[in-house]
C-alpha cells in the first residue's frame, strides 16, 4: 500500500532569507555611510535632509574655513562646545548635566557637542517624535565615524556650512550676508556672538537687534571669545 509523504513545513527557509536580508542591509548601510563620510571629508556637503524638507527655500553658500572669521569659530566653541578640541565627539560631563536637568522635569535639553550636531545635520533629520531614539542611536554612530575619518578642522568647517542660521538660511556665510550684509570673513566679535546665540533656535531668536535673553547671551558669548583664544580652546583649528 503506497503512502504520500509530505515533508513537515519548517521556518528554516524564512529565517535564512531574513538573516540574509538583514546582513545585506547592514553591509549596504555601512558601505554607503562610510563612503559618504569619506567623500565629505574632501567635497562640500551639497544638501541635507533638513534643507530638502524646508518649505522656506534654501539660501546657502559653501565657504572654506579659511574664509570664515576666527571670531565665528571661537563664538561657536565658547557657546556650544568648550571641549571641542579635546573630546572624542562626546562630552560626558555635559551629557550627565543635561540628564540631571531633564530628570527634574520641564523642557528637555541636550548635551550635544559640535561633532554630534554636525553628524545629525549632515546625515540625519530633525524633530523629537517617536523616532527620536532611533535618530539618537544613529547620531552616535555617525559621530564616531566623523571623529575617526575627519579631523577637527573639517568637522568645524562642515558644521559652519550646514547649520541652520535663520529661516531658509544655512551656513554662516549666508547668515552673515542676510543679517549684516557682509562676508563671514569680516564678522566682528559681537556679530559672531549674536549668530552663535541664535544657533540653537535660529527661527525664533533674532540676530539683528536682539532683545532679552538672546541679547544677554550674545554679550556673554562675545566675552567668551577672548577666553577661548587666551586658553587655546581652538588650538586644534589654529595651531
Amino acid at each position: 500500500m503506497a503512502f504520500d509523504y509530505k515533508p513537515r513545513r519548517t521556518n528554516t527557509g524564512l529565517f535564512t532569507r531574513m538573516r540574509r536580508f538583514i546582513s545585506r542591509t547592514i553591509i549596504w548601510f555601512l558601505t554607503i555611510s562610510i563612503g559618504l563620510t569619506l567623500a565629505f571629508k574632501f567635497v562640500p556637503v551639497p544638501l541635507t535632509i533638513t534643507m530638502l524638507v524646508d518649505r522656506n527655500g534654501i539660501a546657502k553658500e559653501w565657504t572654506a574655513l579659511s574664509r570664515i572669521d576666527r571670531n565665528m569659530v571661537d563664538a561657536v566653541i565658547g557657546s556650544e562646545d568648550a571641549k571641542f578640541c579635546t573630546h572624542n565627539g562626546f562630552d560626558q560631563q555635559a551629557i550627565e548635566q543635561a540628564m540631571g536637568r531633564n530628570a527634574k522635569g520641564g523642557r528637555l535639553r541636550g548635551g550635544s557637542t559640535v561633532s554630534q550636531q554636525t553628524a545629525k545635520n549632515v546625515f540625519l533629520w530633525q524633530g523629537s517624535g517617536w523616532d527620536r531614539w532611533l535618530r539618537k542611536g544613529l547620531e552616535v554612530y555617525f559621530t564616531v565615524l566623523i571623529e575617526t575619518l575627519w579631523d577637527k578642522r573639517r568637522i568645524m568647517e562642515v558644521y559652519l556650512n550646514v547649520a541652520e542660521t535663520g529661516i531658509g538660511t544655512y551656513g554662516v556665510e549666508a547668515g552673515a550676508q542676510r543679517y549684516f550684509n557682509k562676508s563671514a570673513a569680516r564678522l566682528s566679535a559681537i556679530e559672531a556672538a549674536r549668530m552663535a546665540a541664535a544657533l540653537p533656535s535660529p527661527k525664533k531668536r533674532a540676530v539683528t537687534s536682539p532683545a532679552g535673553f538672546t541679547r544677554r547671551y550674545g554679550n556673554t558669548i562675545a566675552a567668551r571669545i577672548g577666553v577661548v583664544r587666551r586658553d587655546g580652546l581652538d588650538a586644534c583649528i589654529y595651531e
